[in-house]
């Protein structure tokens, strides 16, 4: 892991953007801790300079709680080179939206299935890397999307102990049968009128986890709107599982 660049925040925390191969990420950290502190992977849907403002939200939430936090491109989006298999399932899809057709099995494995194989082992090698620098120590929490990914990662991953999962993109089936292994305290969220969500394949999937704690928060509104109480409400999820 290279560190490329790094500023403090007007609120003290952390910001130093990295390097891991052809992975790139930020790391941000509490102003100031006297012992390890636990950690918050965010996940997103893709193009990190676009993110950017929700994420370093997200990310100094994390730091007032004592969390460090970190996030990484998706293969595919951003400055990466281009997944072409899954940017033709995506021009796939938009062809079937704007016609009013289903969307099909096919186009949802095309979508999200390359990006799952791909990004669940370099947030793995990344969480090797944030785990052996100093002052992160876990335990390990998994925030936000794509919920594919953060499924699959919280099925092959230990160190993970507890997820925050936004419901907000499409789900092969095969990702919702890999689900009934998924044992780890889970909150998710879903915005009931997401148009670029299917909303049954969302609730299939809270249905097939096997988690024994498993909460499903549901909101009106669409993709963005997610009402800010919601932020509190992870937060104090986080709380009761990493601390």
């Amino acid at each position: 892991m290279h560190f490329i660049s790094g500023q403090r925040l007007d609120d003290g925390v952390l910001e130093r953007e990295f390097t891991l191969g052809e992975i790139s990420g930020i790391l941000w950290t509490p102003e100031s801790v006297s012992a390890p502190v636990p950690l918050i992977l965010n996940g997103h849907p893709g193009g990190l300079r676009k993110m950017y403002p929700r994420l370093a939200a997200r990310a100094r939430d994390c730091a007032v709680e004592g969390y460090a936090a970190a996030t990484i491109e998706l293969p595919g989006a951003g400055d990466r080179p281009r997944f072409a298999a899954v940017d033709e399932a995506r021009a796939d899809l938009q062809r079937a939206l704007k016609a009013g057709e289903p969307v099909t099995d096919d186009i949802v494995d095309r979508l999200v299935l390359p990006l799952v194989e791909k990004a669940v082992p370099e947030w793995r090698a990344t969480l090797d890397a944030l785990l052996a620098l100093p002052g992160i120590g876990g335990p390990v929490g998994f925030s936000g999307g794509v919920i594919a990914i953060g499924t699959r990662l919280a099925v092959v991953e230990p160190r993970v102990e507890a997820a925050v999962l936004f419901a907000g993109s499409y789900v092969p089936r095969g990702i919702i049968e890999e689900a009934r292994q998924v044992t780890i305290p889970l909150h998710v969220l879903l915005q009931w009128d997401d148009e670029g969500n299917d909303r049954q394949q969302a609730l299939d999937l809270f249905d097939a986890f096997g988690s024994k704690e498993k909460t499903l928060h549901a909101n009106m509104g669409g993709h963005t709107g997610v009402p800010r109480f919601e932020g509190e409400a992870a937060s104090r999820f986080f709380a009761r599982h990493l601390k």
